[in-house]
């Protein structure tokens, strides 16, 4: 970057930092639409399995896919919307744009699902989709799929712009944003899933265009409020192409290959202090991945432009998006767990006895437990956890963000194989119940387990890993790269596909009756099976994560550059190395300030 347009890219960010602009009264407006667009997403998430199945008379492992492959598709797209709000359209605009989109998408599943003329005739195969009600669903999908996950590419991003990470006292509102981000997402979510999912099943599923219609209104509602909020946003202005500074980086490192190392990363090209309206943003040369340092190697008597030298700093920005991408692949295991508990375990709460007394709770409405339990921990965690961690470990947010991670990890891999144990109880006692009455199956509420268990694990690692993304990425990265724990989900998805598709091929091969242990009804199959199977997946991967987060190298927060501070490395096993993550003596300033803010309050 030339030193005109970085003084331009500073004063640019420092006009945004108005007073009266930010903080949390500006975020109260994301809480909002956050909380009203999430009760149709999350109720969709958790009961289409049923509408394609019941309504749509799509087979049970056809619905599942399908379901699992609509959560990949819009959490894949995040990338759109944080590309474009990184570079082309400030986050703001970004979210509106992609919001219309998805509002569009459940007015066409509003109407395909009123006109019965618009669904296909029962054939038992998701093959009986076709003509014009194929074409209306298979675009009301992906244009829901694109409008859901641009949103969520710009949207935490917005809201923690909103926080000064180098203000002591903003730096703690940024580490409270996040949770309060989520605890307005799951209280939206526990709407959706009594409420809009009891009013969608409620008629023999013949009331499912009712539940969109609601979706729909709500959804509308959510992005006025957050346009309401525009005068107190502090709006970011794109900048430079996150994915041109990547590849330059690659392209001239390719290009000086050849080129001996310099004795000193000193010797290395940055702008310097005369030419840059501030180095706040400049990163300090680490030792990993050296061969990308030959990209800012200036060769003698060359002119110092783009496509010929990077900085310093843009060769690290590869470096710390390269160092992220062993986190977001230790994720996705997690991810493939979640895609059970939105269609499996669905399907097993329809096969359970869904009695409260008298009143029939819908099986998809299960999650609310889980959604419960969020509710009341993440103030706890917030009010109570993080000032007593904080006082033990001197972080700033209590325990870091892979170690929130890694907690997350560990309870996925319980919940499952709780699920499993749980699986064998319900198949046993519909066994010895030939006629089906619902009394003497087992109680809907023992899935209850499985997701209580699951929902505190979310609240560690999505809340971990957005942080994580957002206060590790370079500045002009922070949408893209917090469209990370997306993609993390994506994959997720994706993969549960795989398995679902995969498993059934083998075990069809190898079982004596013939049947793939997910084929079929409940109990036929053997899904109690898959679900040790992830179980034991999760430990591996576990234990894989361990290794990466030991070895992640964390970027200097304020670093100057002729000082070339070397950067920090957890040591020994991250969830009790506590106080490694940041060491420098910003980070134990802000530690200090916030106990102090802590007991003036």
């Amino acid at each position: 970057m030339h030193a005109e347009e970085a003084k331009l890219e500073y004063n640019t960010l420092n006009v945004w930092k108005v007073q009266g602009k930010g903080g949390f009264r500006a975020t109260s407006f994301i809480y909002g639409m956050v909380a009203l667009e999430n009760m149709g997403f999350v109720a969709n998430m958790v009961s289409l399995v049923l509408y394609f199945w019941l309504k749509l008379h799509f087979e049970l492992s056809d619905a599942a896919n399908t379901l699992t492959n609509l959560m990949g598709s819009a959490f894949l797209l995040s990338v759109i919307g944080g590309f474009i709000s990184d570079t082309y359209i400030n986050r703001f605009h970004t979210c509106l744009i992609f919001g219309t989109v998805e509002i569009l998408a459940l007015v066409l599943m509003t109407i395909q699902a009123h006109d019965e003329k618009l669904q296909p005739v029962p054939r038992g195969k998701s093959s009986g989709m076709t003509g014009r009600p194929a074409v209306m669903f298979y675009a009301s999908l992906c244009l829901l799929a694109l409008g859901s996950g641009g949103v969520r590419g710009a949207l935490p991003a917005l809201g923690a712009d909103q926080f000064d990470k180098k203000d002591p006292k903003e730096a703690k509102g940024l580490a409270s944003y996040f949770n309060w981000l989520l605890l307005g997402s799951v209280s939206g979510a526990l709407i959706g899933v009594t409420v809009i999912v009891y009013i969608s099943t409620n008629k023999n599923n013949n009331n499912w265009w009712k539940g969109f219609l609601i979706t729909l209104v709500s959804t509308v509602v959510g992005f006025i409020i957050l346009a309401i909020g525009k005068p107190f946003y502090r709006i970011q202005v794109p900048g430079e192409s996150p994915l041109v500074r990547i590849a330059q980086v690659i392209v001239v490192a390719i290009k000086n290959r050849k080129l001996p190392p310099p004795e000193s990363p000193s010797e290395l090209y940055e702008i310097n202090e005369k030419e840059s309206a501030s180095t706040d943003d400049k990163i300090a040369h680490t030792e990993q991945f050296r061969s990308l340092d030959k990209a800012a190697i200036l060769p003698k008597d060359a002119e110092p432009l783009p496509w010929k030298v990077c900085t310093v700093t843009q060769v690290e920005e590869v470096k710390v998006l390269t160092r992220m991408l062993p986190i977001i692949a230790s994720t996705i295991i997690m991810n493939t767990c979640l895609a059970q508990l939105q269609t499996f375990s669905v399907q097993q709460g329809n096969a359970m006895n869904r009695y409260l007394g008298s009143f029939e709770v819908p099986a998809a409405s299960i999650p609310f437990i889980p959604l419960l339990f969020m509710i009341i921990l993440i103030p706890v965690y917030e009010l109570t956890f993080v000032p007593f961690a904080r006082k033990i470990t001197k972080h700033p947010t209590g325990i870091s963000q892979l170690q929130r991670i890694g907690v997350g990890l560990v309870l996925s891999a319980i919940s499952m194989a709780v699920a499993a144990i749980v699986e064998v109880k319900r198949k046993q006692k519909s066994l010895k119940n030939p006629l089906k009455d619902p009394s003497k199956d087992i109680s809907l509420f023992w899935l209850s387990f499985q997701y209580g268990i699951f929902g505190i694990a979310d609240m560690f690692t999505l809340v971990g890993l957005l942080e994580f993304f957002y206060k590790e990425a370079p500045s002009g990265m922070r949408s893209l790269s917090t469209s990370f724990t997306w993609i993390s989900l994506s994959f997720g998805y994706f993969l549960s596909t795989i398995f679902v598709d995969t498993i059934n091929a083998v075990t069809k091969k190898i079982t004596p009756s013939k049947q793939g242990w997910l084929q079929g009804y409940l109990d036929e199959n053997n899904l109690n099976l898959f679900y040790w199977f992830l179980a034991i997946l999760s430990v591996l991967n576990f234990f894989n994560y361990l290794y990466w987060a030991t070895w992640y190298k964390y970027k200097p927060e304020d670093t100057n550059v002729s000082t070339m501070a070397k950067s920090v490395s957890i040591s020994g096993v991250p969830f009790l190395n506590t106080a490694a993550e940041h060491t420098e003596e910003t980070d134990r300033q802000n530690a200090e300030h916030t106990e102090e803010t802590d007991r003036k309050d």
